[in-house]
């Protein structure tokens, strides 16, 4: 017995989409980058398309449903790891991992197919390989240093416990059109396997909180599924954690949007397991992350210490950093001293693309184009630009401090990847995405055309749902080939979180998390240092105890530098920035280091980028504060680089040229590879097919450090 009941449908839509192929148009996408998206003007036709249906399903209020009353009853698990040494700040070292982790506890997840649950994670993480849901095994070459399984708290474990017809879940009339949906028979990649997937993805949140608001599903049985799937997760990080070797942290995803939506996702990470809440607090508690702060905060008054770090806020539409509360009223200092409590950290980077900035919103910063994805998440409606990167909400943080309040965004970086297999996906040539049975191939990740009738078939089918409402960019055309549209082309194999801590511990590491010495990568397992004090000399460049003098004087990334204290009849003098990073052995050599400031006057705020250390010894040109071409190559047919001539190694001591003692300011680090193909490149190459034209076929891998923020007064 078919387990869908809109099968038919789906066929006659395709018969439909058949019909139509004898008379195409031929007519191809209108080509633009993912950095120009939106100044597409079909895209932006199709967002505004998008946004009356999004008000429309807004009145049935599913999306903003508050069935679970919140609750902060505590599960008592007892001690859960080593106490952290005592150790000096230059023996912190850089430990490598990924806060942002699904299995099959996820409901979209295991939509998607993936069967690994928060245990086969965590093996994946220290080296071992596990299966792919598309038939085939993914490995790291060397294992990760910390480790966090996210899933979404929102329905945690449900769409499993209701197509396992072996749970008491399944035998309920909700669970039953769910049977079996990732039985090893239904495990099948073709279109309509795809839609049909697709089709759970959509449909099984709003039928679950429509039938607990009608009673026809139980609130407590629901209740009873998500309360074991999250104590099972927690009891997977407590079996793999092993202090000093492999670091594992009791996390899952708040899982939150706006009505039109924009996201609001957090992680949520907890320091240890000894007191946990018993069920995590998820959008079906409070669609407003405000509330998730105030549980935090009452936790917090029990003893249960957390921080939560939001992700991908370039699919925010301008919602991430606004600078109103949820109530829509001007941001106070109770508003912002709550969020800086508890989102100290933000991710920056991860597989749904960079958000760092645009070139919208920097436009002299001609890396700001680096892996944009610029639809909002879960969808193809253009993200609203303004409000929803990193470095813009950095700077409204200083304009709000001008104004009298405490800075809700001064926040730290890391990146993590976002995978729904279970397994981080950060290397460029291994990329298979995130979406499990939907982009197992190149065909479905969209670097590559889609074969045959299938193609042709799924471009006019798309036409046909898009005369109807549906999803328009599913398929484009592009010079006659028909590639998978939307947002899957244009995902990253982003990112990783990197700490400075004493220790592989959770004590070690959660503090380096609080005091914001972290950084993100895109993925290689770079290192980069950023230290600011008076009185820096060049001598911590080239003596061995550099390192430790730069900590004892000054500040690390994360930090706070105060105004230099001259005692009398001393003048004041200017912060040397100390900037390290070694390149990642395993990937491309580094051609630049370069320093990010922004700062805020009488005429507003203001970003400048500059260039602080060459490949090759090459001086910074003074006039335009960059590198002179350092000849980096790539091959597109076979990626291959010329790597010498890049730097294993790059340090500087900056000042800036332009600091002013009573000028509130941010710096921060960024360390650039010379360029490599990007994954979608490797797959054309695989495919002996030219790259796809509307994706960037190089990238330039890099890392960014957690600013350092000079504070005048």
């Amino acid at each position: 017995m078919n387990r869908f009941a809109n099968q038919q449908q789906s066929v006659a839509l395709s018969a439909l989409a058949l019909l139509l192929t004898a008379c195409s148009d031929g007519s191809n996408q209108a080509l633009s980058l993912p950095s120009e998206a939106h100044e597409n003007e079909t895209l932006i036709a199709q967002t505004a398309a998008a946004d009356i249906r999004f008000e429309q399903q807004a009145i049935n209020g599913t999306r903003s449903a508050q069935i679970f009353e919140t609750e902060t009853d505590l599960l008592e698990l007892g001690a859960s790891g080593a106490e952290l040494s005592v150790k000096a700040p230059v023996e912190r070292k850089a430990f490598f991992g990924d806060l942002h982790v699904h299995t099959t506890y996820s409901f979209d997840g295991y939509a998607f197919g993936t069967l690994a649950t928060p245990y086969d994670a965590y093996r994946f993480a220290k080296g071992e390989a596990i299966a792919n849901p598309a038939g085939f095994n993914m490995q790291l070459s060397r294992p990760l240093d910390f480790y966090a399984v996210t899933d979404h708290g929102m329905f945690l474990g449900l769409a499993e416990a209701a197509a396992d017809t072996s749970t008491e879940f399944s035998k309920n009339a909700f669970s039953e059109p769910y049977h079996g949906l990732n039985a090893p028979e239904n495990m099948g990649a073709s279109s309509l396997d795809v839609l049909n997937r697709m089709r759970t993805f959509s449909s099984f949140m709003p039928a679950a909180v429509s039938q607990i608001r009608n009673g026809e599903l139980d609130r407590d049985e629901v209740l009873g599924v998500v309360r074991s799937a999250w104590l099972d997760s927690i009891n997977a990080a407590d079996e793999f954690y092993d202090p000093g070797t492999f670091t594992t942290f009791a996390a899952y995803e708040y899982t939150s949007s706006t009505d039109d939506r924009g996201n609001l996702h957090r992680n949520v990470v907890f320091q240890d397991t000894n007191k946990l809440p018993r069920e995590p607090f998820s959008r079906l508690h409070s669609q407003n992350p405000e509330d998730l702060w105030q549980w935090m905060d009452d936790l917090r008054s029990k003893g249960v210490e957390s921080l939560a770090i939001p992700h991908n806020s370039n699919g925010s539409n301008g919602q991430m950093f606004k600078l109103v509360d949820w109530a829509g009223d001007p941001l106070d200092d109770d508003y912002a001293q709550q969020r800086i409590r508890n989102e100290p950290i933000v991710e920056i980077t991860q597989i749904k693309g960079t958000s760092e900035t645009h070139p919208m919103l920097s436009s002299k910063d001609e890396l700001a184009s680096f892996e944009i994805m610029p639809y909002r998440v879960a969808t193809t409606a253009l993200s609203q630009i303004e409000g929803s990167y990193v470095r813009e909400a950095l700077l409204n943080g200083l304009a709000l401090e001008r104004q009298g309040m405490t800075n809700p965004y001064q926040f730290g970086f890391i990146g993590s990847s976002d995978t729904h297999t279970g397994a981080s996906q950060n290397v460029e040539s291994k990329f298979v995405s995130k979406l499990g049975l939907l982009s197992g191939t190149a065909e479905q990740r969209g670097s590559v055309p889609a074969s045959g009738l299938a193609g042709e078939l799924g471009y006019q089918a798309n036409r046909v749902l898009a005369k109807f409402g549906g999803n328009p960019v599913l398929r484009v055309k592009i010079n006659g080939n028909v590639y998978t549209g939307g947002a899957t082309p244009t995902f990253g194999a982003s990112g990783v979180a990197a700490a400075w801590a004493e220790e592989n511990t959770r004590e070690s590491l959660y503090s380096a998390f609080r005091r914001k010495e972290v950084y993100a990568t895109s993925g290689p397992r770079m290192q980069i240092r950023l230290f600011a004090g008076f009185g820096f000399d060049e001598s911590l460049l080239t003596q061995a105890d550099g390192i430790e003098r730069a900590y004892a004087t000054g500040v690390t990334m994360g930090g706070n530098l105060g105004p230099y204290e001259a005692t009398e009849g001393e003048q004041s003098i200017q912060p040397g920035f100390l900037v390290m990073a070694s390149a990642d052995t395993q990937s491309a050599p580094l051609q630049r280091l370069q320093i990010v400031k922004g700062w805020v006057d009488a005429d507003g705020t203001h970003e400048e980028v500059v260039d602080v250390a060459c490949a090759g010894g090459a001086a910074v040109n003074p006039k335009t504060s960059r590198c002179p071409d350092n000849g980096a190559k790539v091959d597109i047919s076979d990626c291959s680089i010329n790597e010498e001539t890049g730097a294993a190694q790059l340090s500087a001591l900056w000042r800036d040229p332009e600091f002013k003692a009573d000028q509130r300011a941010f710096y921060y680090a960024r360390a650039i590879e010379n360029p490599t193909c990007r994954w979608s490149t490797w797959d054309a190459n695989r495919a002996g097919v030219a790259p796809r034209p509307d994706l960037p076929a190089t990238i330039q891998e890099r890392a960014w450090s957690s600013p350092i923020h000079y504070v005048s007064e």
